[in-house]
Parts: C-alpha cells; structure tokens; sequence
C-alpha cells in the first residue's frame, strides 16, 4: 500500500463561489459555473477517484477490493466495509438553505418509507437519499457566516417583535405567553402561511428591517436574505437562529435535527457519508413540513465555537462527539517536519496552503504536495512524514 493522489468531484450548486474552488485548485479565475462543494469520499453522487497500479479507479472500487488495508479492521468492522464520512471544500457565495438533517433511527425509517412509497432517488420531493444520518462539522478557511441552533428564548422574542408581521402577531403573542413552549407552534405557524400570506409578511418585515439595520446585523442578514430570496419567510431565520460568524480556523458542530445553515464563506466540512436534507427555507426546493416538523429538535442551543486542541507536534483536533469522522490540520514547516502517528485509520489529506512532500514508511518516493492536492493514505500505512512549509487539513475516523 502507498498514498494516492484524489481526483475530485467538483458540486456546481447555484450558490457557489466561481472564484474560492477554482483558486484552491489552480483552475482559470473565474470559473465558467459557480463551484459550490469539492467532495473527497466514495458517494455515489460524486465519488472520487485513484490511479492504483495504473488504472484509474472509483475510491469505492479500491475500498471493496481491499477493504481492511484501505480502511483498518475496525472500520471495516464498525462500518460494514465502507468509509464512514465525505470531506468536502464548501464556497458560499450566496446563502444556502435552511436544513436540518436526520437522526440514524429516522434515516433509516424515512429511507425505508419511501423506497415502499415508490419515490425515485432522484425525485425532487425525495427526502431521504440514503439510510445514514448525516452529523457535520464546518471549519472556516475564510470569516464564515451562518445560522445554527435556536436562540435563547428571550432572545428571539426582542429581536422578532420589532419586525413581527401582522400575520405572525398572533403566534408570537402565544409564543409570548407561553413562556418560549410554543417555539415550535410559532415555526409551524410560519412554515404553514400560504404564498401569498408570506410575500406580503416579506415585504412588511423588510421594511420594518431597513429602520433597524445599523443596531444588529441580524436585520442586515434579513435585507441580504429577501434580495437573494424574495417572497421567503426564512428572512425572519436570524432572529430564531443562532447568527454565528466564524474565524478562520474555528469550527462549530451541528448534531441531528440542529435546524440551520451556511451563509457566506468558504470552509472545510466534515460529515457522515449521507446527503439527507430537510429544508426550512430560503430555497426554491421541496420543503416537506411535516417531516421537517418530526426531525427538528425545538428547544435553545448555545453555540460552541471549536478550536483546534493540539494533539502532536505540528497536528490540532476539533474535538467533536461523532462516530463516523474526526477533523484536524496539520501544519509542517521548514524547521518542523510532521511525523504521523502509527495508530490510524483510513486517513484523507487536503492542502490549503504552502508546498512541501509526503512519503510513507518504506517508500523511496516522495509527492509533492501543493495547494489543492488531496490525498488517501490507507490505513495499512505504519507512518509518513510531511516536509515543507504546508497547512492540511485531515479526515479520519474517530478512534475508540
């Protein structure tokens, strides 16, 4: 076994960057389409590929003909054969939508069901693509804006009524007096207005807005929403969510049914390998309320910026409580090379920054490593070393 160079998928999602990606790769700036995610993994909707012994091969292709010295015994055991996680590039050059995604007991029961309903894997009102649940970790290369989590009650209150719409009063009235127990009434509330109802909520919850924008850049969120999405209530989204803006290099975690989303910024995501989606909002798509209804979790969820925790010489941990996947960066430099750990699991690599070479134990080659260049390194892989002045970032599998 050896480390092997990635080739990527490159997601061209409306909302994407047509400037980050393609400097990350070295490709012409401006990119013709905007590039939204690079996935490194073995999904099916974009799977990346290795030259092993000369022939070009899906990761997954690999991953099956040799799974315990690709993956380590207990990966292989846990996960049933297969890479756990997708690591990805994301640019945001626009918001994205509103989303929650599934536990693993609602994943498999809603994958279930509509496989029985006859709902093809590509219908546009398909919820559930796959069986997995889908926990995820963002870290910022650049600032990064987004939304996580419900407010503090109290919170949402003050900053809700100054921009209230007339058709939502009444619900945020009972909101009020219920001491924060109706959040979830006040969202169905919303979720369930007709077209009409929330255009015309839109329009008076900008104008309210537009007063209000120098005190909070909650209301500059909401302006800059109705432009992108206009006639869509997710414009109210930052007074019942957690606006977080993140620095490079810190990160936030979003578990099962944590309502949220990405709003500016290119970062590196980490998740379970699933592409579950219940959207909220802020999206031409289907939005299934009901089911949405079911997987998100209604209660107030402080957000917990994440460091990198030093975990060896040249390497720093986000320490987070998922399974499938651990992120961490690397950083070698001229004076201090990066030496691996023996203890691994199937390992992807992704260069942000610098130049250097990677090479593995018993190996006469070294490759070069550059902005952009990503990499395997299979578990079976005792250790290798990184030289250079050179930022990666890794993806690995949580070990016990």
């Amino acid at each position: 076994m050896e480390i092997y160079r990635l080739e990527n998928v490159i997601q061209p999602y409306a909302w994407g960057s047509r400037t980050a990606i393609a400097e990350l790769t070295g490709q012409p700036v401006p990119s013709d389409h905007p590039q939204a995610e690079l996935w490194m993994g073995t999904h099916p909707k974009g799977p990346s590929t290795v030259l092993f012994h000369g022939e070009r091969l899906p990761l997954q292709r690999l991953v099956q003909r040799h799974p315990i010295e690709i993956l380590g015994k207990s990966t292989v055991e846990k996960f049933d054969s297969t890479l756990p996680y997708l690591f990805k590039v994301l640019a945001a050059a626009q918001p994205l939508s509103i989303q929650a995604h599934p536990s693993q007991s609602q994943a498999l029961e809603g994958f279930d069901r509509e496989n029985r309903m006859g709902i093809p894997l590509d219908a546009p009102n398909r919820n559930y693509r796959d069986s997995n649940h889908k926990p995820e970790i963002i870290c910022a290369l650049t600032p990064f804006w987004g939304m996580n989590g419900f407010r503090d009650l109290e919170k949402v209150l003050q900053l809700m009524t100054p921009v209230c719409p007339k058709v939502l009063e009444k619900a945020l009235s009972e909101f009020q007096r219920s001491g924060g127990r109706g959040l979830r009434d006040l969202f169905e509330t919303m979720m369930k207005l007709s077209a009409d109802q929330k255009a015309s909520a839109c329009v008076e919850i900008i104008e309210k807005a537009e007063f209000l924008k120098g005190s909070s850049p909650v209301y500059e969120w909401m302006i800059k929403l109705a432009d992108a999405y206009p006639g869509d209530l997710g414009i109210l989204s930052p007074a019942l969510l957690n606006l977080v803006r993140l620095e490079p290099g810190q990160a936030m975690y979003l578990p099962a049914g944590q309502l949220h989303a990405y709003l500016d910024g290119v970062g590196i995501e980490l998740m379970a390998n699933s592409d579950n989606v219940l959207r909220g909002g802020l999206t031409p798509k289907h939005i299934d309320v009901d089911e949405l209804l079911r997987v998100v979790r209604f209660e107030p969820t402080p957000v917990d910026i994440i460091e990198a925790n030093p975990l060896r010489p040249g390497e720093a941990v986000y320490p987070c409580p998922a399974e499938e996947f651990a992120l961490s960066r690397i950083q070698a430099t001229g004076d201090q090379p990066y030496l691996s750990s023996g203890s691994r699991s199937v390992e992807l690599l992704l260069c942000a920054s610098g130049e250097g070479t990677i090479y593995c134990e018993g190996s006469t080659e070294a490759m070069a490593v550059g902005k952009g260049d990503s990499f395997l390194v299979p578990a079976r892989i005792d250790f290798y070393t990184i030289l250079g002045d050179v930022t990666l970032y890794k993806a690995a599998v949580q070990l016990p």
